[in-house]
């Protein structure tokens, strides 16, 4: 079956949330943007404790899907590192977006009302510095 078929319509909402619609991807992404968690053990300390057999999931299909890539973590080889892709980094506005409407309109209680007033006042420059942190980790793994 091609990720065409798996689709429920050609609407590029729709066909969005075919592929990340499902409750961890975009967390997954989160972690990686905002907190900068690289290796699988990071992901697990997330405060929504997601369980092993679903993160390793997430991870193959966010690889798969050409939002993150892995390789081999340097200073252990028995581990692997976690990066956002160009296809991944292009998530962020998204990510800021959602983070915004959230502490909006859902009154999210981790939200730092300081931190999303920052963001408000300049969204672009807080985005554009979010893009430059995941493009310098990118360059320092390849």
């Amino acid at each position: 079956m091609t990720q065409s078929d798996k689709r429920r319509s050609g609407c590029p909402i729709s066909c969005s949330l075919d592929l990340l619609g499902d409750k961890w991807s975009l967390l997954v992404v989160r972690d990686m943007v905002f907190v900068q968690k690289r290796h699988f053990k990071d992901f697990l300390k997330s405060d929504e404790k997601i369980a092993t057999n679903i993160l390793a999931s997430r991870l193959a299909r966010l690889e798969a899907l050409g939002i993150i890539s892995k390789q081999t973590d340097p200073g252990s080889k028995r581990q692997v590192i976690y990066s956002l892709t160009t296809k991944g980094i292009a998530l962020i506005p998204l990510l800021v977006e959602l983070v915004c409407w959230g502490s909006l309109h859902l009154g999210a209680p981790d939200a730092d009302p300081g931190e999303i007033k920052k963001i408000q006042n300049n969204k672009q420059k807080f985005i554009h510095s979010l893009e430059k942190k995941c493009q310098h980790q990118v360059q320092l793994q390849n």
